[in-house]
Parts: C-alpha cells; structure tokens; sequence
C-alpha cells in the first residue's frame, strides 16, 4: 500500500521501468568493464557510475513528471518540439561528427542528441494537435499539415540518423491512423514512403561511392548489402560476433558478467547490448526483456481504452509504440534479422540522452496512467455526471493550453 501512494499509476508500467533499469546496469556493467580498465586507468566502475548517474536523474524526471497533471502535458508540446527542431539544425552545423554522422551537440560537457528529445515532444504535438481537431480530422488538409511538420523534423534527422527517422516515421503514421484520420489517406501515404524508399534503394546500389565518401551513403549501402548477403568483405563482423554472443548463451545464459563476446562485439553496451544479455542470461533474459515492451503496448492500449480524453488516448499509445518499435528494431539487429542501425535499448543501453528522453516518456506514460486511476475512482465515488463533468473540464484546459 506504501508503495502505490507513492509510485502512482500503471503497477506494471513501473515493474517494466524497474525491470529494465535493473537488467541495464547489469548488462553495461558487464559490457564496458574491458573497456574502463583500458580508458580509464583501470577504474572499472567508470561508466557504470557514469550510466547509473544518467539512470537517478531519468528516474527522479520519471518521478516528477508521473505525478503532473495530465492537463499540463500539451501544453509545453509545440514550443519543446520547436527547440528540438533547433537543436537538430545546430548538430549539422557544429555538432559532433562520427563515422560521417553529425548525431550529438556538446551542451554544458555533455554530448546531447537532439533526435531523441524530437521523437517524444512530435508525439506529444501530434496528440494535441489531433485530439483538438476530431471533428474535422477527415479532412485532407489537417493530414497535409501535420505530414509537413513531421517532414520538417525528420529533414534534418535523415541524413544523420536513417534508423531513428523511420521510427519516427512509423510512429507518425500509427497516430495518423489512430487519430482517424481518413484510412486512404494513410494508405496513399504508405504508398509513396514504400515508392520513395524503392527509389532510393535502386538508387544507393547504382551510386558511385567513391564520389560520397564523406556521406553516411557508403555506410548505408555497406549494410544493405551485408543484410542481403552480397557484401564480399569483413562488413559484417558486428553481427558474426552478435550472431555468436546469442547462440553461445544457450537457453540459462553464461551468467552475469560472463560475456566473452563483450570483448569482441563493437559497442556491446549500446547498440549490441541485446546481444550481451541474451549471452549472460540466456532464452530467459531474451523472453523477459521481449515480453517487457510486449507488456508496455498492452497496458498502453489498455490506458487508452479506459481514458476519457483524446489527447491522453493518442499520447500514450504513441509513445509505447516509439519505444517498444524502437527496442523490437534493436533487437532484430543484435540476432541478425534487420540490418545495423545503431538504434539503443531504450532505458538498457549506455547512452545519457536516450536514458532522459525514454525516462521523461516512461513519466508521460504514467502519469496519464495514474490520471486514468483518478477518473475511476471519482467515477464510483461522486457519481457519473460529475466525472463527465470533471473530464469536459480537464479537455478544455488541456485544448486552451
């Protein structure tokens, strides 16, 4: 009982939280111990204090954020996701360049990715945006509006970040549809990304790579091919070696902290991080961390069923799907069935801003989890017309903010 007055909303929604922040300090601390001892002169602590920091600061922002009222969440939305899209144009400009990919801007001695800041805040604007407009979400131009926006976001994302841009994608494109926005539009929709990407696909094979060899092109098309076999040199040695971590782990798993393939495997504690907990802790590790996000998107449609509120609906819903859609992705990488992408394991990788972001995401999620709590317990105690009345004025304030 002392527990749910304190950490309210969603009981499962907190166990997935606690489970994978548990199982992410085991998994970086065991992935980046090699790696410490090399860098760091032998502090082997280093970047597992560094990763705990980053996870006591999402937690607390978790914290705060799941007890604001829902209310408040809109209405910062637009204004976060304008900065995001700031920030987005500054890390072409100066941000930080690695493997030909402009991803992070220094902010204050800390490197920042402004891509993951975008994804929650355009979830967050495209559930206001459509829930003050259902009854005139039937027309084209309120989809042709919002398409602008997200291609105003994603713009500056591609180049950089192809894999994060198609979650965004993918994720836009679920709350289209979820917002009811007419179904042929968000076919004709589907039908000129699949055209595009045909395009672009036939295109990245015939280039000339030479001519673009400071572009992420040579990299992309180095990953296609190594997926569908026509690589003919060492290209696909992180998937070997995260092929090799998965079937070496057996169904029990090596054991906490008895990775071998963590010396091997690039960047074990973030984009492969998978891969290392399937090795320690086998076919269970596996399920639970599948079931977890599997678990996140019930509960989630479960908390938009039972809400009340439009926005509420489209928030949660969108912001389950970005992360689970995102650590499926990472998942299909670190056992060999989607191309390298880089994507982390959201609130299990290493990683300072994906760890804020998803945690800030987590907070979302669980506050209107716990708004949808209230509602309930209002409804059996004041009666039906007052709750009507309670969430009539709740939407109002949320649609003025």
């Amino acid at each position: 009982m002392k527990f749910r007055s304190i950490f309210k909303g969603d009981i499962y929604v907190w166990a997935i939280v606690f489970t994978l922040s548990i199982i992410g300090v085991l998994a970086v601390y065991s992935a980046t111990g090699t790696l410490a001892f090399a860098k760091q002169s032998g502090n082997t602590e280093f970047y597992l204090l560094r990763h705990l920091g980053f996870l006591v600061v999402g937690l607390f922002l978790m914290y705060l954020i799941h007890n604001i009222p829902v209310k408040y969440y809109a209405r910062p939305s637009q204004g976060l996701l304008w900065l995001s899209f700031i920030l987005l144009i500054a890390t072409l400009v100066v941000g930080y360049r690695i493997n030909n990919a402009a991803r992070v801007i220094p902010i204050l001695g800390f490197t920042f990715q402004p891509s993951d800041m975008a994804k929650v805040f355009l979830v967050m604007f495209m559930a206001k945006y459509l829930s003050k407009r259902q009854d005139s979400v039937h027309k084209s131009s309120v989809m042709w509006w919002l398409l602008g926006v997200i291609a105003l976001i994603i713009a500056p994302i591609i180049p950089e970040n192809l894999s994060t841009a198609l979650v965004i994608i993918t994720t836009s494109t679920m709350i289209m549809l979820l917002g009811r926005i007419k179904f042929k539009y968000i076919i004709s929709l589907i039908g000129v990304v699949v055209v595009l990407a045909g395009l672009f696909y036939v295109t990245l094979m015939n280039l000339d790579m030479s001519e673009h060899q400071n572009s992420r092109l040579p990299t992309w098309k180095k990953r296609i091919e190594t997926y569908i076999g026509k690589s003919d040199d060492d290209s696909d040695y992180q998937q070997t070696q995260a092929k090799i971590a998965v079937a070496s782990g057996g169904f029990w798993g090596k054991g906490p902290g008895n990775s071998t393939q963590r010396n091997f495997l690039p960047h074990p504690y973030s984009d492969f991080i998978f891969a290392i907990i399937v090795e320690e802790y086998g076919m269970i590790g596996a399920l639970l961390m599948i079931s977890a996000f599997i678990l996140l998107i019930i509960r989630a449609l479960k908390m938009a069923i039972d809400s009340q509120r439009p926005f509420a609906a489209l928030a949660v819903l969108g912001l389950a799907v970005s992360i689970s859609f995102q650590a499926f992705i990472h998942m299909g990488v670190s056992v060999g069935k989607l191309p390298v992408t880089g994507l982390t394991l959201p609130l299990v990788s290493m990683g300072g801003t994906s760890i804020i972001f998803n945690s800030i995401a987590f907070g979302i999620i669980l506050g209107i989890s716990r708004h949808i709590q209230e509602e309930k317990l209002l409804k059996s105690t004041s009666g039906p017309g007052a709750t009507s009345k309670e969430n009539n004025d709740l939407e109002e304030k949320s649609s003025n903010g």
